[in-house]
């Protein structure tokens, strides 16, 4: 993609060393039929610290992969869903400097297709404590509330803007 991105943020929560590579991350606001969001809700301590905080699914485009791909290998792993893609919201620049890292996360609005089966890396295994489905006004407040330091902060400031203009988005398709 090519678009100047709708965000950018900075990251100051951790010292900023430089950056040594850059990710294209590709994110999904799920919806299921009744327009309830899909949140991850992490618990973990880690490197980052202390992790306490919602966050939507999606993650690393493989190489050769499309962004379709992405989310629909994504949300099939990480959720248990076949999926399909309504529209592209936008892209979010961000960084997390603790490892030198520069994000272009390309959020998309996505529809909860038929169940199939969830199979989580060891890694998320440990780092998602549940999943959930909430309608879009509460997913926007627990963001409101969440975690306002370290990671949860980078999480925040990245993905609340982006829940409001999806709320956009749907208010606009079911009219």
């Amino acid at each position: 993609m090519s678009m100047e991105p709708l965000f950018k943020f900075k990251d100051d929560q951790y010292p900023f060393t430089g950056v040594s590579h850059t990710r294209e991350v590709v994110r999904a606001i799920f919806v299921d039929e009744n327009d309830n969001v899909c949140l991850e809700y992490l618990k973990d301590d880690d490197g980052f610290g202390p992790r306490d905080y919602y966050e939507t699914p999606g993650g690393g485009a493989k190489p050769n992969e499309t962004h379709e791909e992405t989310l629909h290998r994504e949300l099939h792993e990480e959720v248990g869903y076949e999926s399909e893609v309504i529209c592209f919201l936008g892209e979010v620049d961000d960084y997390y400097n603790l490892i030198q890292r520069k994000n272009h996360n390309y959020y998309y609005l996505v529809r909860r297709g038929k169940k199939v089966h969830q199979h989580l890396e060891v890694d998320e295994q440990i780092r998602i404590n549940k999943i959930i489905w909430v309608p879009i006004d509460e997913a926007i407040r627990l963001y409101e509330k969440m975690q306002n330091v370290l990671v949860g902060r980078l999480v925040k400031q990245r993905e609340l803007p982006i829940l409001k203009l999806a709320k956009s988005a749907l208010q606009s398709i079911n009219k």
